[in-house]
């Protein structure tokens, strides 16, 4: 592993754990602060189009001005977001601020600063895995890692944000930025500048639409099954489930990213257009089990396959668009990956909801037919190339 590499993926862990940790205590904060599910949507939804609108250009100043200016705006951010929610809630709870002045604030700090900030620090990561990689398997393994970070993340954030909450409410809230405090003080002591590889450029960057179709659409399919998880534990299983079966099912999720990532792509040494060739069909075979699941147990083994087969799928889409960009623009690109994600659950909670009133197994067609898309698109045959051009 590249020695620039680790610094930032204990970045994207510490910060993307803090994001989950704020998200597993946003029940209680609806609470304090009276919210309305319109004015919950709105606090996701904002923190989605932040992310989707912010990371092409935390790339583009990557690539202008180089990594340490936008690691420390972006954690700065991260700083100022979280400590700015933790205090939105405390004076809303002490009603120092009026309910609509709070959640006014909850929006600027927490959907806009906060959401800008944890971009910066995935764009940053899958820059320097560009930055600091040569050949195929090396990037590869390096884009893996950053997705293993955030899938670890998924895992140890709730886990975090429920222990402390046990003692108070308002303690998540206070450690947060703390915790963003210490890992940016770890990042700038021990990052060092990556040492630039000059990878051949083995696609057009035109050529890569198919891959970014791939990516969307296996975000898509993640994002439709994901929001659905409450309502298919329910209606599929038991009416009665409690939350510790939905909380088994997005665990199951997670293990399956994780494992995929972090494990499997280093260990199989696949190349990015063969993870993509194989991954979007075991996802939509996860799909199908989901599908017909008549167990808790089935529908775990379902989203565990499904999210393997997404893990692997979105790590060659996410090496493919690395390698179709020369050491110029790994900054942009890591920008527009990170976009096509943030794109997706914008828009995918929102689709999975009207598509379930229609039918309670329709955000799961839903998710299969977006994974047999990119299936689809896999087998483009650009995605293929191996020929290098000439470098960028």
């Amino acid at each position: 592993m590249p020695r620039s590499l680790p610094p930032l993926l204990a970045a994207v862990l510490v910060v993307y754990s803090v994001h989950q940790v704020l998200t597993s205590v946003i029940a209680p904060v609806v609470g304090v602060l009276s919210l309305t599910p319109t004015q919950l949507g709105l606090v996701f939804s904002i923190a989605s189009v932040t992310i989707t609108l912010a990371s092409p250009v935390w790339g583009l100043l990557i690539d202008a001005v180089g990594l340490r200016p936008v690691l420390l705006v972006g954690l700065g951010l991260c700083v100022v977001g979280t400590a700015g929610y933790a205090a939105s809630v405390t004076f809303g709870l002490d009603e120092t601020l009026t309910g609509d002045v709070a959640f006014a604030f909850v929006l600027v700090f927490r959907s806009v600063l906060f959401s800008a900030g944890l971009a910066s620090v995935l764009v940053s990561a899958l820059a320097v895995a560009g930055l600091s990689t040569r050949g195929e398997t090396a990037r590869t393994r390096a884009v893996g890692f950053v997705g293993a970070a955030q899938g670890l993340a998924v895992l140890v954030g709730p886990v975090l944000g429920g222990a402390l909450a046990v003692a108070s409410l308002s303690l998540p809230l206070y450690v947060a930025p703390v915790l963003v405090l210490l890992v940016a003080f770890l990042v700038f002591t021990t990052l060092t500048p990556p040492a630039e590889q000059h990878e051949p450029v083995r696609v057009q960057p035109l050529l890569l639409l198919p891959a970014f179709g791939a990516g969307f659409f296996l975000y898509l399919s993640l994002a439709l099954v994901q929001t659905s998880v409450v309502y298919l534990a329910a209606d599929r299983l038991d009416t009665r489930v409690g939350s510790g079966s939905i909380e088994g099912l997005l665990f199951a999720s997670g293990i399956g990213l994780l494992v995929a990532q972090g494990l499997l792509v280093p260990l199989l040494r696949w190349s990015p257009a063969r993870l993509l060739v194989i991954g979007a069909p075991v996802a939509l075979a996860g799909y199908a089990i989901v599908a017909v699941a008549p167990s808790s147990a089935l529908m775990a083994l379902g989203f565990l396959v499904s999210s393997l087969g997404v893990g692997l799928a979105i790590t060659g889409f996410g090496a493919t668009a690395s390698l179709g960009v020369g050491a110029r623009h790994q900054g942009v690109m890591a920008g527009l990956v990170t976009a096509v994600s943030g794109l997706t659950f914008l828009g995918g909670p929102m689709l999975s909801t009207l598509l379930y009133e229609v039918a309670p197994l329709a955000p799961v067609l839903a998710a299969g037919v977006a994974a047999l898309v990119a299936a689809g698109l896999a087998f483009v045959p650009a995605l293929n190339r191996s020929e290098p051009s000439l470098p960028n």
